[in-house]
Order: structure tokens, then sequence, then C-alpha cells
């Protein structure tokens, strides 16, 4: 069944709406792009979608069942800005242990250099962090995954390394993707689906 998403609205007040009824469904394997102009709400949702924000009204299922806030949350949200989702207290071998992911494939294929583990994400570069967020995020237990604008602010070398590594590996694991952007281009060379918010259209 996956993600159900029904009738999702939010807004910062009822006479202030950013977004309403968006309804769509992303099935095990899928990669659904989600795009839709800057200031949209495209980051607002994936945050409601991952459990992080609470619609004013909707529902968002996994496999029919509502996602318990206990233990750990088979859909994970890969920022766009790693930084603000990595505790600068730690090093970055912990961050991996948070995740259950210190694992020697993830870590090779993503160009994590062994080095890195020791320091502390203000110690790394963006693209360097990107690749530990990713990492992190492909638990065993990890259903869905939802990458926002992931590799916008990074160098084009990079951002083919990390999509080809982790659409390989979802492939592979029959993980679902959601692919928020304002990049019509790269939703449509990598997502097999895209819905476009704007409009509600698929295409």
């Amino acid at each position: 069944m996956g993600i159900q998403c029904k009738n999702i609205t939010f807004g910062y007040s009822k006479d202030n709406i950013l977004f309403e009824n968006i309804s769509f469904s992303v099935d095990y394997g899928e990669r659904v792009g989600i795009v839709a102009k800057s200031g949209f709400g495209k980051s607002t949702l994936a945050k409601i979608i991952a459990g992080y924000e609470k619609p004013i009204y909707g529902e968002i299922t996994v496999d029919g069942k509502p996602v318990s806030k206990k233990g750990y949350n088979p859909i994970q949200l890969i920022y766009q800005h790693p930084e603000k989702a990595i505790n600068p207290m730690w090093r970055m071998e912990k961050v991996l242990l948070e995740g259950n992911v210190l694992n020697d494939y993830i870590i090779e294929n993503l160009g994590i250099k062994r080095e890195w583990l020791k320091r502390y994400s203000t110690e790394l570069s963006g693209g360097e962090l990107q690749r530990f967020s990713v990492a992190r995020a492909l638990c065993e237990n990890t259903k869905f995954i939802i990458a926002d604008e992931i590799t916008t602010m990074l160098d084009a070398v990079t951002q083919s390394q990390i999509w080809h590594f982790l659409i390989s590996e979802c492939e592979k694991r029959n993980i679902g993707m959601i692919i928020v952007t304002h990049n019509m281009y790269l939703a449509e060379k990598i997502c097999t689906r895209i819905i476009n918010l704007e409009d509600m259209t698929f295409e």
C-alpha cells in the first residue's frame, strides 16, 4: 500500500492557508517527484509526511496505519541543508551509529572518507555532510526516503555520485522515494512519476 496522503491542508492559521487538500500515494520502489515553485510549501509538506509537522487537516498513513511516534521512523527525510539535521556536538561516527548504518558498503559507495568519521559537522563541507545524511537515512528499517532539494547546493560531481548511489540502493531494497524539487529537468530525469502541486497534475 505504501504512503497515503489524504486531504493534507496546512497553514499558519485557518485564515492563512499555505496549501490545501493535497492527496496522493507513493508505492514501494517508486520515485515520485513533488514539483512546485519556490515558496509553495514543498519543504513543509515533506516535514508533514515525515511526521515533523502537523497538518491542520488530513492524515498520513504507511500501509494503512499512522506512523508510530515511537521507535525508528520508516520515512526518512533528507534535508537540503544537512547542518540543520546533524547534532554539532556529535562526531560523525556517532551520527551514523544513531541510525545503525556504520556500514562499510554504504560508507565507501558514498565516498565518505574514514578520517571524516572522527570529525564534527562544523569541520566538514556541505557536500561531505550530505553524504552522511544520505547514509544515515539508509537504515535497514527504512521504507521510504524523502529527498528535499538534497543536491541543490552541491557541485555536479557530488550531485551525480549521491543520486547514483541513492537511486541504486533504493531500487535494490525496494525503498520508495519522494523527490522534492523545483527543478523539472531533474525530476524528469530521475523520477518514475511527477506530481505538480501547483495544479495537482500527474505526469
